[in-house]
């Protein structure tokens, strides 16, 4: 980590200590609105110079995205994690159009050249039905960490057979993780502060956090599912996903790997070959 991320976080962790002996209810919110802010937003526009480029509204929101090789009757959607973008995944366009799929892929809420400040699962999934609806029918689907959760929250809403082909790579299995993974950054070990925490997420959502589960969601999908996950990632722990691994779904194949963690997942060659054989 570098020095300046270090003082940030150090800076945001004594304001965290101070603000809660105030008031726990503010601590939470500031906690949540964190939470929901990407910390980099990427708008490099290099690698999609031959995309068509595509916009649409969603709420107040302008959301940008980009499609490869239309019109073509099967269509792959590629859904980035949080605080990346769509071009980070451009070396998949190539061998899925070569397959001649219709690839799209679009910037979330408050990433890349989509507009906003703050995204939740609930938001980013809204996004994706839209696109589903307004772009598809979606053939398959490739969704990396935050992609994961919000995918599964849409699909499981949506018909589909098991035809569709879903590609989790390193998905945020269960949000519930990802929540004390903060906490613990922020060093809020208030427990009255986790509880406004979550309230927050169900009077946002009238869910509770843990209903934000991959493996809950599951139970509701009918695709079929490639699973990639890296024994050592640290931001979307293999814990998680192996509890799906053992319900034991039968549409679902896992690819677990050593050593690649959560970002050079998807950039592995290897991993990108057995992707796009996949689908």
């Amino acid at each position: 980590m570098k020095l300046s991320q270090r003082l940030a976080i150090g800076y945001i962790q004594t304001k965290f200590k101070l603000l809660r002996l105030l008031s726990k209810r503010k601590t939470a919110e500031q906690a949540f609105r964190l939470f929901s802010t990407p910390y980099l937003r990427s708008k490099n526009k290099a690698q999609l110079q031959h995309a068509e480029p595509l916009n649409f509204t969603l709420d107040d929101l302008t959301i940008s995205g980009y499609r490869w090789n239309h019109p073509q009757p099967k269509k792959i959607l590629i859904l980035h994690g949080f605080g990346s973008a769509a071009h980070k995944f451009a070396d998949y366009v190539r061998p899925l159009t070569e397959k001649g799929y219709e690839v799209l892929a679009f910037d979330a809420p408050a990433h890349g050249n989509s507009s906003g400040k703050t995204t939740n699962a609930v938001e980013y999934s809204k996004m994706i039905k839209k696109v589903i609806a307004d772009f598809g029918p979606i053939t398959g689907f490739i969704a990396h960490s935050f992609g994961g959760i919000s995918l599964s929250l849409a699909l499981e809403e949506m018909e589909h057979d098991p035809g569709t082909k879903i590609v989790f790579i390193a998905p945020a299995t269960e949000t519930t993780t990802a929540v004390n993974t903060a906490f613990k950054m922020l060093k809020l070990k208030d427990e009255k502060v986790r509880n406004e925490f979550d309230d927050i997420i169900f009077e946002i959502s009238g869910k509770r956090t843990e209903w934000f589960s991959i493996r809950r969601a599951m139970h509701n999908i009918k695709a079929s599912v490639l699973w990639v996950h890296d024994e050592d990632d640290e931001i979307t722990p293999w814990a998680d996903a192996a509890k799906v691994k053992e319900d034991n779904h039968p549409h679902i194949n896992f690819v677990l790997t050593k050593g690649l963690g959560h970002q050079k997942i998807y950039r592995d060659d290897a991993i990108k070959n057995i992707v796009i054989e996949f689908l």
